[in-house]
Parts: C-alpha cells; sequence; structure tokens
C-alpha cells in the first residue's frame, strides 16, 4: 500500500484526522492572514518614529504607547469611547420595545415584514446610507425643511447651541454623528435581543401568571433577566464597531478626531504607522475587557 494511501486511510478512519483536513484552510488562513497582521500590528506599536529624520526606528520601546496618554490623544480615546456608549445605550432602549413585539405579539406574517424591515437598510451600500444622512441632516436637507414647516426652527437652534453636541448644522455636529451611528448600527442590537426573547420559554411567564405574578413583576424578574445575555450580545456589535468607525466621523461631525480616523491619519497622512498600531491596540483593549464581562453574563449563548 502507498505512502498517500496509508495516509487516506487514516485521514478516512479518523474523525480527528477529518476534522483536521476540513479545518486546516481556514486554520492556515486564519493563522497567516488575520493572526499574523496582528502579530504584524502588535510589534509596530512597540517601535517609535524618529522626529528628526520621520523614519520609523525599530527598537523596542514604549515611548510611542506613552504618547496615547497626551491631552489630545486621550481626549481622542474618552471622546470615542463616550459615542461608544452612548451609542450602544441608546440602540438597547430602541431595540428592546420592537423586539419585544416581534417576539410576543407578533403574527408570524407581521414578524416576517418586521424582520425584513430591520435588515432592509443593510442591503444596501453603508457608503449610500451615510452620505444619504448627510444630505438629510443638512442644513438645507428634508429634516430642516420639516422642522421648519412645524415651526420648531427655535428648538432646532437651541440643540446646535448646545456644548460639545451642537454644530453650524446636524451634519456638522456631534448629535448628527450620533443619530447617524444608531441608524446604521440598530439592526445589530435588534436581532440578538429577538433571538434571546424568542428562547424565553413561554411556560415560565404562564406559571408566573398562574401564581399571581403581575405583568410588571413577570417581565422585571423573568424576561429581562433572561433577554439580558441578547442584550449584551447585541452591545458587543453596536459597541465595538462605532469604536473602529471612521467614515461617519469622517462624513459627519465636526473636526474632533475619532480613533479611527487616528489611525487613517497616523498612518497615512504623517506616516507614523508606530502610533497608528498603537492606537489600533485600544480598542483591542477596550474590547478585551468588554467581552470578558459579556461572557459572565452569558451573552455568547444569545448570538
Amino acid at each position: 500500500m502507498s505512502f498517500l494511501r496509508r495516509v487516506e486511510n487514516r485521514i478516512h478512519l479518523s474523525p480527528r484526522g477529518k476534522a483536521l483536513l476540513l479545518l486546516s484552510l481556514p486554520l492556515a488562513w486564519l493563522g497567516i492572514v488575520y493572526l499574523g497582521s496582528l502579530t504584524t500590528m502588535l510589534v509596530q506599536s512597540f517601535f517609535y518614529l524618529d522626529d528628526f529624520t520621520g523614519r520609523v526606528v525599530r527598537e523596542p520601546t514604549l515611548a510611542t504607547y506613552a504618547q496615547l496618554f497626551t491631552r489630545a490623544n486621550l481626549d481622542i480615546i474618552l471622546r470615542t469611547a463616550a459615542m461608544a456608549l452612548a451609542v450602544t445605550v441608546c440602540c438597547a432602549f430602541l431595540a428592546f420595545p420592537l423586539s419585544y413585539y416581534m417576539s410576543r405579539y407578533s403574527s408570524p406574517r407581521a414578524k416576517a415584514a418586521l424582520y425584513l424591515a430591520v435588515t432592509l437598510p443593510l442591503w444596501s451600500s453603508y457608503l449610500v446610507r451615510v452620505y444619504s444622512w448627510k444630505l438629510i441632516l443638512a442644513k438645507e436637507g428634508i429634516l430642516s425643511f420639516v422642522i421648519g414647516a412645524l415651526q420648531l426652527d427655535g428648538v432646532l437652534e437651541l440643540v446646535l447651541e448646545l456644548p460639545v453636541i451642537g454644530g453650524p448644522s446636524l451634519s456638522v455636529s456631534r448629535i448628527g454623528t450620533f443619530l447617524v451611528f444608531v441608524y446604521v448600527w440598530l439592526p445589530y442590537m435588534i436581532l440578538p435581543i429577538t433571538a434571546a426573547l424568542d428562547r424565553v420559554p413561554r411556560t415560565l411567564l404562564e406559571a408566573s401568571a398562574d401564581l399571581g405574578g403581575k405583568p410588571g413583576d413577570t417581565f422585571k424578574k423573568i424576561t429581562l433577566p433572561l433577554a439580558l445575555p441578547g442584550v449584551v450580545a447585541g452591545s458587543i456589535f453596536t459597541f465595538s464597531l462605532t469604536l473602529g468607525d471612521y467614515i461617519i466621523p469622517g462624513v459627519l461631525g465636526n473636526s474632533s478626531l475619532f480613533i479611527g480616523q487616528a489611525v487613517l491619519s497616523h498612518q497615512g497622512t504623517s506616516g507614523n504607522i508606530p502610533l497608528a498600531a498603537a492606537f489600533t491596540v485600544v480598542p483591542m483593549v477596550i474590547m478585551a475587557l468588554y467581552l470578558t464581562a459579556a461572557r459572565k453574563l452569558g451573552a455568547f449563548e444569545a448570538l
């Protein structure tokens, strides 16, 4: 029997051999392309840029990470984390009532229609949706026209005059950036929450009602705790996607940078690849801590 035939027989008879054969290509891709590039980025973050020559000095140092603690860079990190947190909380509050209705009260046909409505925006181009919102939120856009028709111009001006979140128009303000983030990532919160609510046994709710539990108490003590993993699972998507996005803050908002924009700027414009790599490590660390907490809450069971 030839060597190749013996190897083929061993793989055919061994479950481990079959699994290894099936996983060899994706594991090779993961190890070489993904982990390889990630390791390269981490190594680059320990180099530094020579201010005099403008060249990257390939000597291990923590000086690049020390630059992250300057006032300007800390503002970028805190601004991005605060936006990610605000978007996540808003998406959770908006998604839960819709998910609850889809899971508990909608008919199969209505549920299918709602699923279609939720996922339909995802079928269009991400850039098209973002630039469409830039036109909607512009000073001459449809939203300003509707607000003017309702004679709420004064309210809009008061909102735009608010510090930090205001600006010349909604399309050039932090609140406009926030609205677009919520719109773009909301489906990623709705779907996991709906899946978690679908797995809540109706028998538990019926047992609570039979034992005299009020609807509010049933929701607070049974439905909400069992749906919490779905909320956390959805927050993983909304939080991480907001942390790393650079297109929405670049198209809308003011000149204040977010982490994604800072990475693009340092890597492309200034050529400071070590600082760009160090900035990239920040959301990775944040998400590692977040995922650790999410795992303890059982969020991965709702993915």
